[in-house]
C-alpha cells in the first residue's frame, strides 16, 4: 500500500459538509441522454415538448432540449452558496441511496411519504427520492389539467432525473454518500478524486471528446432489440437495476490495490482492469436512460 497526503480527509470533510450524491453523469452525460432521447421522440411528443420549452424563459440553461436536460442540476445549485432555498428543497430528489448491504428502496425513499393532496410535485417535500419524484412528475406531465408552468417544470425534472436514476452511484450507498466519501486514484495517471466523481465524469469522458461523438458511441448500443427490451419495467425496476450494477461493478474492487493517507484512512487505486469493467456499464446505462426517457415522454404525449 502507498501513502498519500490527506486526500481522504479532504474528501470525507467535503462529503460531510455537502449532502450525499450529486452531479450524476455531469453535464456531458445528461447531454448524451438528451441527444439520443430527443431523436427517439414521436412527432407528436416532439411537438409537445418543443412547445413547452419554447415558452420557458428560465435563463439557467439554453432553451433547447439537450441543454434543458442539465437544468435540474443548475436549479439545485443556483443558490447553493447563498440562500440554499432551491438546494435544500431539491437536492435529495436526485438520488435513491439504497445501501448495498441490507438496504431497501423503502428506506432510501424516506418511507415514501405521499405527496400531500393538491400540492404540485415541484413543491413537494424535500425528503423524497428520485424514484418517487419521477413518478409524481410523470403523472403531472400526462395530465391535461396540469398548469403549463408546472408541466414545464415536470418535463425538465424528468429529462434530468431519468439520467440520474441510471447512474449506479445515484442508486446505491456503502456508508460513503454514494461514493462521495470514498477517495480514489486512477493509475497510472495519478488523477485523484472520489468514486462518485469518477463515475459522473471520468468514465463519460472516455466515451468521446464531446457530447456529439460520445452520443454516437453510446447510440450504437440502441439496436431495435435492445430498445424493445429496455423499454420495459418501472422506475423502481430501473433503480434496482442501477443498484445491482453498483454492487457488481462500481463497488467491486476485486484485484484493485488500496492506499492509506497519513491519517490512516483508506482509498482505492483504480487501474485499467477496473475501467474495463466499469466503462461498458456506464455506456449501457446512458443508452438505457436515453431509450427510457424517450418512452416516458412518448407515453405522456400520446
Amino acid at each position: 500500500m502507498g501513502f498519500r497526503p490527506s486526500l481522504i480527509c479532504s474528501v470525507l470533510a467535503t462529503a460531510l459538509a455537502i449532502p450525499t450524491a450529486s452531479w450524476a453523469w455531469g453535464d456531458m452525460g445528461h447531454e448524451i441522454v438528451g441527444t439520443l432521447a430527443y431523436a427517439r421522440l414521436t412527432p407528436k411528443a416532439r411537438k409537445a415538448v418543443d412547445a413547452l420549452l419554447a415558452k420557458d424563459k428560465d435563463p439557467l440553461t439554453k432553451p433547447d432540449f439537450v441543454s434543458r436536460a442539465t437544468w435540474a442540476d443548475k436549479y439545485r445549485d443556483s443558490d447553493r452558496t447563498t440562500t440554499q432555498l432551491h438546494y435544500k428543497a431539491t437536492h435529495q430528489w436526485h438520488f435513491v441511496d439504497i445501501e448495498i448491504e441490507g438496504g431497501s428502496l423503502q428506506q432510501a425513499c424516506f418511507d415514501r411519504p405521499p405527496l400531500p393532496a393538491g400540492t404540485p410535485a415541484s413543491q413537494g417535500p424535500a425528503k423524497a427520492c428520485v424514484v418517487d419524484k419521477l413518478e409524481q412528475f410523470m403523472k403531472e406531465l400526462a395530465d391535461p389539467a396540469t398548469p403549463t408552468g408546472e408541466k414545464t417544470l415536470a418535463l425538465k425534472f424528468i429529462m434530468h432525473f431519468v439520467g440520474d436514476v441510471h447512474q449506479p452511484l445515484h442508486a446505491a450507498d456503502h456508508h460513503d454518500g454514494g461514493g462521495n466519501a470514498l477517495a480514489i486514484e486512477v493509475v497510472p495517471s495519478t488523477w485523484q478524486s472520489n468514486l462518485h466523481s469518477y463515475w459522473d465524469t471520468q468514465l463519460v469522458k472516455r466515451l468521446g471528446s464531446n457530447p456529439t461523438t460520445a452520443s454516437a458511441a453510446v447510440g450504437k448500443l440502441i439496436t431495435p432489440q435492445n430498445a424493445a427490451l429496455w423499454s420495459t419495467g418501472s422506475v423502481e425496476d430501473w433503480a434496482q437495476e442501477s443498484n445491482e450494477k453498483a454492487k457488481t461493478t462500481a463497488y467491486n474492487f476485486n484485484g484493485e490495490k488500496s492506499f492509506v493517507d497519513d491519517h490512516g484512512s483508506a482509498g482505492e487505486l483504480l487501474d485499467a482492469k477496473y475501467e474495463a469493467r466499469a466503462l461498458p456499464v456506464a455506456k449501457e446505462a446512458l443508452a438505457k436512460a436515453s431509450v427510457r426517457l424517450a418512452k416516458l415522454l412518448n407515453d405522456a404525449f400520446k
